[in-house]
């Protein structure tokens, strides 16, 4: 199958469901750089402990629980509504327009989620931000997965449930690589947005949950609404 075949393809997708951060603008803006270090803050602040013992029990949590947020819900039923307000309370102004990825998404064909471990705030101001929140049809966030951070599988049933999603014809797109997989069980189509970070890798020898990886989501993207315009008869 030639490339532009594989991307036609798609042209049968009718939900397409993107994470957030990393995914949707480049890891090269730093902004979870930000939420990082606001997180440390809130353990520090909330326990009364310094820094670099935040930041153990940081890194703890997320390694344990798959999000700092769940760990500290598990063991020290900490509000989510007041940490995510604190985590997220940033500055977008790195996140620049995205003209390509404005005018791909318009041209996509189907519905346009976003689906993401943060809060419904941030992915409406950093989307906001890129010149694409009026693209997308909803934002299934970390609340309304019932707190429970991918890649549970539990939230991407729910997810199906409530927008009444055909998996067989959705296709959900990541910086994390072991969060396509209950995707990929599920009967998504995958894209992995390429990352060197060692969290964004895990899983990525397995392979098979994984069905096109990309560099360029914006112009991968083009590229797809280009090619499926073509597939049309």
């Amino acid at each position: 199958m030639t490339a532009s075949a594989n991307l036609a393809a798609l042209r049968d997708t009718g939900v397409w469901i993107f994470d957030l951060d990393n995914t949707l603008y480049p890891a090269s803006c730093n902004l979870f750089a930000q939420v990082d270090r606001r997180i440390t803050e809130f353990i520090a602040e909330h326990f009364g402990i310094p820094q670099p013992e935040a930041r153990e029990r940081q890194k703890r949590f997320f390694r344990d629980y798959g999000t700092t947020l769940r760990g500290l819900m598990t063991e020290h039923d900490v509000d989510p509504v007041a940490y995510m307000d604190y985590v997220h309370d940033i500055d977008v102004a790195g996140v620049q327009p995205s003209a390509v990825l404005a005018g791909a998404l318009e041209r996509l064909p189907g519905r346009k989620i976003i689906y993401t471990n943060g809060s419904v705030r941030h992915a409406e101001n950093v989307a906001g931000r890129l010149g694409i929140l009026d693209r997308f049809d909803a934002v299934f966030d970390i609340a309304a997965g019932g707190y429970v951070p991918k890649p549970d599988p539990r939230p991407y049933a729910t997810l199906v449930e409530r927008y009444g999603i055909d998996p067989t014809r959705a296709c959900m797109v990541e910086d994390i690589a072991r969060n396509l997989a209950p995707a990929h069980a599920l009967g998504m189509t995958t894209v992995w947005v390429r990352g060197e970070l060692e969290y964004e890798r895990a899983g990525v020898g397995a392979g098979v949950h994984i069905d096109h990886t990309v560099d360029d989501l914006p112009g991968w993207l083009a590229a797809v609404a280009d090619a499926t315009a073509d597939a049309v008869p």
